[in-house]
């Protein structure tokens, strides 16, 4: 289970924290039982049972024929209205589609949100392998190009701040996991205009990003896709630009938005 919650600080109503842990443990496991979940979220069976009734009855997650429980798509009707209301997704979605035609691989609008990740929009993966993210993913904000693409926006301050926050766990052997190294990093992204993720995240997997200079929060765009097409020289002498003039027009297309 994701653990990144902590106790709130302050006054807070402790049934409502109680909720979201079980249905950030429901996110967790896909499916699962009462019996299952309480042991994933560490509360007591009787405290899950409530809980799942009372979010089935509001309609968050529905109940399945051999008694487990997942989701409901109330989650992806929130997600539409609050993505709806970004302008940056309106304006990139379809030079972003553009991208991922002429390149031939999976591109990807994301957003900082809480120092976090989020996956706004992604293409369909048009052959072979990719990184299958779903769109509305939130994860930590080194382990890809487009997260260090939307660091590079944040003064070192803030990224003191995220490291703090959230620390450098590993995702994979390439993970960067040192602050100073990640800083480092940072100021070579601002230097040359774009990040590279090398298998950081997911084996097998590159991807490269450029953030967007935009007023409508932290924005980046990427393109991602199996290590043995994602070259080094492929991404310097053909990616890179692609990506760069995709960002262009985006940004011209925002300032008249």
């Amino acid at each position: 289970m994701n653990n990144d919650h902590k106790n709130l600080a302050g006054e807070y109503i402790e049934a409502v924290q109680k909720s979201f842990i079980i249905l950030e443990g429901l996110a967790d496991c896909h499916t699962a039982g009462v019996s299952e979940l309480s042991r994933a979220v560490d509360l007591p069976k009787s405290t899950v049972d409530i809980h799942l009734q009372t979010l089935k009855k509001l309609g968050y997650i529905v109940k399945n024929e051999d008694n487990s429980y997942q989701l409901s798509l109330r989650f992806l009707e929130h997600g539409g209205r609050i993505r709806k209301r970004i302008d940056t997704c309106h304006v990139a979605r379809a030079q972003v589609d553009k991208l991922s035609n002429k390149v031939g691989e999976v591109a990807t609008i994301g957003y900082e949100e809480r120092y976090q990740r989020v996956l706004l929009y992604r293409t369909e993966p048009i052959e072979g392998l990719s990184d299958n993210a779903p769109v509305g993913q939130m994860n930590r904000m080194h382990w890809t190009a487009l997260g260090k693409a939307l660091l590079s926006q944040l003064p070192i301050e803030e990224i003191d701040e995220v490291v703090e926050t959230f620390g450098l766990p590993r995702a994979t052997d390439q993970t960067i996991t040192d602050r100073d190294s990640l800083v480092d990093e940072i100021d070579q992204i601002r230097e040359q205009g774009y990040s590279v993720e090398d298998e950081e995240h997911i084996t097998g997997i590159r991807s490269v990003a450029v953030p967007l200079d935009i007023k409508g929060g932290n924005t980046a765009i990427s393109t991602v896709g199996p290590k043995h097409r994602m070259t080094t020289d492929r991404i310097e002498n053909g990616l890179v630009e692609a990506l760069r003039e995709t960002a262009n027009i985006i940004e011209l297309k925002y300032e008249h938005y």
